[in-house]
């Protein structure tokens, strides 16, 4: 005997209330025969074909197909909130970095001297990345009193003491907790080269600050920072980064520069174009690195490539490079200083 749905069937028919000349003329639901066995099957021969019987695949196939509805239903919600969650992490985070970078440039503007300082400080906490173990990198060690003495550090000092002041300013106001030094020390970097890139363009301006800032809104590679600014997320260290991993710049070879730029895999270009990063003096620095055949065309092009309007090449070339060693062996947590938002309690509001 067959089992009859006819009572769960939906009826699709217009609301009395409504036009008839306003709505399509759906058709009224027939009462239909879900058959549940051969015998039933062969008894509903006539029903099925006048379409007026479903078979059990038919009613498993309406089952499934309205299960798939909701749960499709119930993923696009979700979705839709993890993406929502998502861009309140990235606008807290692109706001936070924001004041970060006011506090730097701010402080940078103010002591000027302290941008090739701020450049090594960053290098040098940067390069002690050893591919073999995969420990060192930007981590934050250079903080460490036994790590800051180091013969390679010296002069780091007053960088160091920069960067300490800064994250006092930056603690008090993050609402995501204490910014690491890692992201701390790498940023700063950013900061003191776009000071260098817009001081560039106000010299070409005559000295003219006004124009020299247009200059740079104008033909400056600002656009170029994506990558690095999405890399904010560091993890500071615990402990010093071994030591005889970082050369003494003012006293190394060319060939010993080389040879540590390529073990973190990289070459002669961008030993080159990161020449203000080796010492506070970058034309006896370019100066030395031009001795050498492999260095020299990339000192001599970043040089023509300064006294441009844009020097697109030698901005474009510095950010990539930098970018790449102030990531090396950094697992970076997308989420960090993002915080959760206060919830609404509507039963205090009045109304």
């Amino acid at each position: 005997m067959a089992l009859s749905f006819t009572s769960t069937l939906p009826r699709i028919s217009p609301s009395p209330k409504s036009s008839p000349s306003s709505l399509p003329p759906y058709p009224r639901a027939v009462p239909a025969t879900v058959c549940c066995s051969a015998e039933d099957n062969a008894a509903a021969a006539g029903e099925k074909r006048a379409g007026l019987a479903l078979t059990r695949r038919d009613a498993a196939k309406l089952i499934g197909t309205s299960i798939g509805i909701e749960l499709l239903s119930c993923s696009r919600l979700l979705v839709r909130t993890a993406d929502a969650a998502d861009l309140i992490q990235r606008r807290q985070r692109s706001e936070f970095l924001s004041s970060v970078r006011v506090t730097l440039a701010t402080g940078l503007k103010g002591s000027p001297d302290l941008i090739p300082p701020v450049l090594t400080l960053a290098l040098n906490d940067a390069i002690t990345y050893d591919k073999a173990t995969k420990t060192g990198g930007p981590n934050g060690s250079i903080r460490f009193s036994s790590e800051i003495s180091r013969p390679e550090n010296k002069g780091l000092s007053a960088a160091l003491s920069f960067v300490d002041d800064a994250k006092k300013e930056i603690d008090s106001y993050s609402k995501g907790g204490p910014i690491s030094y890692s992201d701390l020390i790498q940023f700063a970097a950013q900061s003191a080269v776009k000071a260098t890139f817009l001081a560039s363009a106000i010299r070409k301006c005559g000295g003219n600050e006004e124009k020299g800032s247009l200059l740079y809104s104008a033909y400056g590679s600002s656009g170029q920072w994506g990558l690095f600014d999405k890399q904010l997320g560091r993890s500071d260290t615990s402990e010093p980064d071994p030591e005889g991993r970082v050369p003494q710049w003012d006293k190394a070879s060319v060939q010993d520069m080389k040879e540590k730029f390529t073990s973190i895999g990289l070459g002669p270009r961008q030993l080159a174009v990161m020449s203000a990063f080796l010492g506070p003096d970058q034309n006896a620095t370019e100066a030395l690195l031009a001795s050498d055949k492999d260095v020299a065309p990339w000192v001599e092009k970043y040089q023509r490539s300064r006294e441009t309007v844009s020097q697109t090449d030698y901005e474009v070339d510095l950010i990539t490079t930098l970018t790449k060693i102030s990531s090396l062996g950094q697992n970076i947590n997308y989420e960090a200083y993002s915080y959760p938002r206060p919830k609404v309690d509507f039963s205090k509001l009045k109304l």
